[in-house]
């Protein structure tokens, strides 16, 4: 048993397991035109990782035996996997939800400029980095023009309906720049509401605020600067009981491009499949094991339970 193992214990009395599935959340691949220096899949232009039509089919059918609410396409940048669209339409055909993590540059790539109108017929959720409404600070993180590129796109999703109309959400996404937890989601949320609007009339469905957890690079740069042991002292300290009912893990399924199973994408960054009494095959899938299984965790599992708590949703308490 680790230490986070124990702090569920002594807090609920049992360790921590799922509560069902009511979204699977699928990595296409690791290819991105970006390389941010806290991307916990250490997703490049240079990953060549990618999720095949075999498998999206797969996933497909089993989307729609189980039910799921939705299914969350994440990467890399899933733009540039080819068999993205045809992933969307079939799911949508089926009547299940799709929202799509986005880091909006790539929708202004060559061959890539008609995803919004893709994404918008299709009623596709648009989750996207911005990780700070002022350039400078978006630049440092994710590269020198990163800002200006996604304004520009998050301008063009507004003139879609994205952000302004009920049926399109359009979600924010914000981490810190270093080894800190998030603000209060709200207030910041309201910041960010007012200085774009001011500064570039855009408008937004909410902002999500993101805990870095200290794998992947953003760990290896915490390192480097000798701060990975205090971030580390900071995440345990502020364990807070009162994230645990909230915890992705616990409703939520993440595959993997080659179809393995994992209980959230950051352990599928640090490859931890599921393993406790049910199979991480995707052709071993088993509804029942699965929906009931207890979460593999480890020392990183605390960067979702810091503070007001941290998911693919946002925080998870006030």
């Amino acid at each position: 048993m680790n230490l986070f193992d124990e702090k569920v214990l002594n807090s609920t009395g049992k360790g921590l397991h799922s509560m069902g599935i009511e979204t699977i959340q699928v990595n296409v691949g690791l290819r991105c035109n970006q390389c941010c220096t806290h991307c916990h899949v250490g997703a490049s232009p240079k990953r060549t990782e990618a999720m095949d039509w075999g498998t999206m089919a797969k996933v497909v059918a089993i989307a729609r035996k189980i039910a799921c609410r939705q299914v969350d396409i994440t990467g890399g940048a899933p733009e540039l996997n080819p068999n993205l669209p045809r992933f969307i339409t079939d799911l949508r055909q089926s009547d299940i939800g799709v929202q799509v993590r986005t880091n909006f540059t790539v929708l202004l790539e060559p061959g890539y400029e008609g995803f919004p109108e893709f994404f918008r017929d299709h009623q596709v959720q648009i989750v996207g980095s911005l990780p700070c409404y002022l350039e400078q600070n978006v630049d440092a993180q994710r590269g020198v023009g990163t800002y200006r590129k996604t304004i520009e796109a998050i301008k063009r999703l507004n003139a879609l309906g994205y952000g302004r109309e009920s049926q399109l959400p359009l979600n924010l996404v914000y981490n810190p720049l270093g080894p800190q937890l998030p603000p209060e989601q709200q207030s910041l949320e309201a910041d960010y509401r007012r200085e774009l609007r001011e500064r570039f009339g855009i408008k937004f469905t909410h902002l999500l605020t993101l805990t870095n957890l200290p794998i992947g690079r953003f760990i290896r740069r915490l390192e480097k600067i000798n701060q990975a042991q205090q971030y580390w002292g900071l995440l345990e300290k502020n364990f807070n009981p009162a994230t645990l009912p909230g915890l992705m893990c616990r409703r939520q399924l993440s595959i993997r491009w080659d179809g393995t199973l994992y209980d959230c994408d950051f352990n599928l960054a640090l490859d931890l499949p599921v393993n406790h009494g049910s199979s991480s095959k995707l052709d071993d899938f088993d509804l029942a094991a699965l929906a009931e299984r207890r979460i593999v965790t480890e020392r990183h599992c605390f960067g979702c339970t810091a503070g007001c708590g941290s998911s693919c949703g946002g925080s998870l308490v006030k």
